[in-house]
């Protein structure tokens, strides 16, 4: 494994390890405005929420690490601590991309982009009309973590007011992942997005307290054939399976032709596993 000091690796290699490594990240399309009334939209994938009392979101227009320059959402919030942070889909990234560009100041990336700007309801920066879900917020504090090349610039906001389409909302008036369709920051030119194949569900051990995988017995926790995925999903279970589940899958027809044969009937569990039919396999690997 290659050992690498951050002092000495190089800002730019550094830069690209930490968007490849760090991902996904969500995306803070933030838009700012300056105390001339110029309106900015920029996004920034340095990003993410802390906290909901009080509401905290946090992200970075970091400083350009070419020439240690600002960018203008950061300029702006200096002399207008307010911005609107809206949530990008699918359907608009094209479009947010574009307002990435870096435009001279003055040039008002709404425009240039083609969104739909939008009064905002307590706040003087507008909000991006194709955005699902938009945050109006406060600027609580400004860190400036050095200064230096390529350094953060921590924006920590209050929320003051949300708006929110009923369209992403499933019947359970929560955000469907699939409706709302977001799309996250990868490293180089790569992003991912919340709908399709994209996603899977890895449930909470939040009401239940799993085994562990130390309770496994050792040729299944040892085992050459299980990923860790599946040994997380085995030691999530809240018991091993009992003598009379393992005699009854023992005497299963399917399973006597596998007796004796361990890879195959590893791989028999995997299959079950799977298919969610996770005691099932547990009691598969322990006869």
């Amino acid at each position: 494994m290659q050992q690498i000091d951050p002092n000495e690796y190089g800002n730019q290699k550094l830069f690209k390890l930490l968007l490849g490594g760090i991902s996904p990240r969500p995306i803070a399309f933030a838009s700012t405005v300056d105390k001339q009334g110029n309106h900015n939209l920029a996004p920034f994938s340095f990003y993410n929420a802390f906290g909901v009392n009080p509401t905290t979101l946090i992200f970075s227009p970091s400083r350009r690490g070419r020439d240690n320059t600002t960018k203008h959402t950061f300029d702006n919030l200096k002399e207008v601590p307010e911005v609107v942070l809206n949530a990008v889909t699918y359907s608009m990234v094209q479009q947010m991309s574009l307002a990435s560009t870096e435009y001279p100041k003055g040039i008002d990336e709404f425009v240039k982009s083609g969104f739909t700007a939008l009064e905002s309801k307590s706040i003087k920066p507008r909000r991006v009309g194709e955005s699902p879900l938009q945050f109006e917020c406060k600027v609580r504090e400004i860190i400036e973590t050095s200064g230096k090349p390529g350094s953060g610039n921590l924006i920590v906001c209050e929320i003051v007011y949300i708006h929110m389409d009923e369209k992403i909302l499933d019947e359970n008036g929560d955000i469907d992942p699939d409706k709302i369709d977001l799309v996250g920051r990868l490293g180089g030119d790569y992003y991912v997005r919340t709908s399709g194949d994209a996603k899977f569900i890895v449930p909470k051990p939040i009401s239940s307290m799993g085994i562990g995988v130390d309770s496994l017995p050792n040729h299944i926790k040892l085992s050459h054939y299980l990923t860790g995925n599946e040994l997380g999903k085995l030691g999530n279970l809240e018991k091993l399976p009992s003598n009379n589940e393992i005699e009854i899958i023992r005497n299963d027809k399917d399973i006597i032709s596998l007796k004796g044969n361990t890879q195959k009937l590893h791989e028999y569990a995997k299959s079950l596993i799977s298919l969610d039919k996770v005691q099932e396999a547990l009691a598969v690997l322990c006869i």
